[in-house]
Parts: structure tokens; C-alpha cells; sequence
């Protein structure tokens, strides 16, 4: 007798807010055994160390005795010293040693300062600030990132925008034929057919008909002008993923994950993860890295220049879109961010899609 079908489980019923998800706070690398960073995330100060075990802490940026930023303390066997009267915390936040107090000092008293949950994944060390999220959001998994046949290049950079802009900004082709006109882009007038569907806090785009049009890129991701498998992604609440597939076996991720510092100020780690057959090889793949990382800045500096624009408009007459057909991947965007503002979890939302076309 065959066992009763089973129902798939509800999602958790806790309220999702910003606050719910993990954000990268710092690259692996940065964090040495001896470092603390300072951090903003979601308009908290945080202090980031490596605890005793070697893992990433993080507490809230303000010693508990006198308001000192602990930020600016040092850290010594695993735990962080306030630079100003030298109260020690260790990676739980709790403190443990007072030293104007001498032997009188008792652990007894239980002094804590704030603790975020911390992790490591994939050369990233994530933080998320509401301790009472729900248990299966988990920080975003980079592609290939222990596969030995691809490499990734870095880039970290400030944008004045919020998320949602800086996101649909990544996943948006029309405006790469003028801000990134011959870097990245040529205007051609050319009809791209796109499919976008939303699902499971998602969006996701594949792009019919595209051509070899990627401006200076073209000598040198896919030479032989050969056809394009092109998709994007937005992955709830701030990450953007751009794959780009050339049939002479060339390969290349671009993830940005976009960190909410304050009210329109944001932090974003753009990966650029590459399978170039050849060049992916020592030493070419040190040449190819290059390349392809100061290109990548070259366009960033573009779209750094074009948000901070469209902010300085934002700010003097607000948020009002008028929307074409093209944009419903921003209106789609925009729906799983809307959700989340609301204390909703937009994997609950029915499924959509949508078939658009393109002049690019």
C-alpha cells in the first residue's frame, strides 16, 4: 500500500520585514583575526570581529557603559575592547571583563550589548538583524563559487539610490544603449523578445533573439559574434543576477547584492563569476580577470553617476514611474519589495508572467 500523499508545508506565518533577510556586511578577506569593521546596515551601527572561534561576530556599534563606539576598540583572542574605558566583550556581546573594577568585577551581572545573528558563505560574512526571522531565509548562494573551473572578480561600490532602484537598475536592458552606449551597448533599434515570471519571491527574464551587442565587451566575451543565452534574475529582498551563455563554451555570472546602509544610501558586492574555457586557466585567467573587472568598474561608474541623478530628482518631486510595457520586470520587482514593507511574504503571491518585447 503506497503511502498518502503528503501537502506541501505553509510558509511560516512570522512577519517578514527588511530587517528579516541577510546582507553582506563585509568580504571574508577583510575580517582578520584582529580587525573590527564598522558597519551600517538598515540604519543600525554594528562592530564586526572574528569571535575565539574564529567566526564573524557582530554587536551594536555603542559600548553599554559610556555610548564609546566599539568600532574603534581592538580585538585580542577573540574579543572586542572598548577604546574608552576598556569594557571587554566577547563574541555573544556579553561583557567580561570591567577593568576599573579590578577583582570586584562579577560575570554575574549578565551585561550585554546587542548581538546580530552573523555568518560566512562564499567570501561574503552576512548579517541579519531580526532575531525572530523566519528560520528558512538564508543567505543568497553564489554560483560556482567552489567550482575550480570558474573564477571571480570583486567590486565594491556606493550608490545614492534605495534597493529597489539600484536592483531594477542590474536587470535593466533599454537604458544600457545610452548610459553604457558603446561600453556595453550599441543602439541598434533591434526587437528582444523577454519572458519574466514571478514565483517564489522571484523574478526571473529570458531574453529571445538577442544579438552580439555588447559594445567593447564583444571582442572579448564572444569574439566570433555568436548567438546569446541571456538571463536575469532578482531574488528577494536585494539580489540581481545577470547570466550570460556564448555558444564557444564562455560563461559569465554577474551577481550584485545591494546592502541598505541608510535612507538611499546603499553598499553593492558585485561578483563576476566567469567560465572562459581557456582563459580560465593560470595565467590567462589573471589576464581575462583584469579585463573583465576594470570593464566592469567602467560600467558601474556609468550607473553610479546615472542613479545618483535619478535620486537628486527623487528627492525634489518623489517617486512617480509612468510605466511601458518593457518595465514590467520593475513592476514585478516592485511587487515582492512592496510585500515585504508590508509585513508580508511575497513567496505567497501568485505567480505571474509576462511576455514583453524590447527596441534595444
Amino acid at each position: 500500500m503506497s503511502a498518502p500523499a503528503t501537502k506541501p508545508l505553509p510558509l511560516a506565518k512570522a512577519t517578514l520585514s527588511y530587517r528579516s533577510f541577510w546582507y553582506v556586511v563585509a568580504q571574508s578577506a577583510e575580517l582578520g583575526p584582529a580587525t573590527v569593521l564598522r558597519r551600517k546596515l538598515l540604519g543600525e551601527w554594528l562592530a564586526v570581529f572574528r569571535g575565539d572561534d574564529g567566526r564573524p561576530a557582530a554587536l551594536r556599534d555603542r559600548c553599554m557603559h559610556r555610548n564609546a563606539p566599539l568600532s574603534k576598540g581592538v580585538v585580542r583572542d577573540g574579543q572586542l575592547q572598548c577604546p574608552y574605558h576598556g569594557w571587554v566583550y566577547d563574541k555573544q556581546g556579553t561583557v567580561v571583563a570591567v577593568p576599573a573594577e579590578g577583582d570586584r568585577f562579577s560575570a554575574s551581572k549578565r551585561r550585554c550589548a546587542t548581538r546580530y545573528a552573523s555568518v560566512e558563505e562564499d567570501g561574503f560574512v552576512y548579517v541579519r538583524l531580526d532575531a525572530d526571522a523566519p528560520a528558512d531565509l538564508a543567505p543568497y548562494r553564489m554560483p560556482h563559487w567552489n567550482d575550480p573551473a570558474w573564477k571571480t572578480v570583486r567590486l565594491v561600490n556606493r550608490f545614492r539610490n534605495t534597493v529597489t532602484n539600484c536592483a531594477e537598475n542590474f536587470i535593466d536592458v533599454p537604458h544600457t544603449v545610452y548610459v553604457h552606449d558603446k561600453i556595453f551597448r550599441v543602439p541598434r533599434s533591434q526587437r528582444v523578445g523577454a519572458t519574466i515570471r514571478r514565483e517564489g519571491g522571484s523574478v526571473r527574464v529570458e531574453y529571445h533573439g538577442e544579438t552580439s551587442n555588447l559594445g567593447w565587451f564583444s571582442w572579448f566575451l564572444n569574439p566570433k559574434g555568436t548567438r546569446i543565452e541571456h538571463r536575469d534574475s532578482f531574488h528577494m529582498p536585494n539580489v540581481t543576477e545577470v547570466e550570460y551563455v556564448f555558444s564557444d563554451a564562455r560563461r559569465l555570472f554577474i551577481v550584485s547584492q545591494t546592502v541598505p546602509e541608510e535612507e538611499g544610501e546603499c553598499v553593492v558586492y558585485t561578483s563576476l563569476t566567469y567560465n572562459f574555457g581557456a582563459f580560465s586557466q593560470w595565467p590567462l585567467s589573471a589576464i581575462a580577470g583584469r579585463i573583465l573587472g576594470w570593464q566592469g568598474q567602467k560600467v558601474i561608474d556609468q550607473d553610479i553617476d546615472a542613479l545618483g541623478d535619478q535620486m537628486e530628482v527623487l528627492d525634489k518631486f518623489g517617486e512617480e514611474f509612468n510605466n511601458t510595457a518593457a518595465d514590467a520586470i520593475h513592476v514585478f520587482v516592485e511587487s515582492i519589495r512592496d510585500e515585504i514593507l508590508a509585513g508580508r511574504d511575497p513567496r505567497a503571491l501568485a505567480p505571474k508572467r509576462a511576455d514583453v518585447e524590447l527596441m534595444v
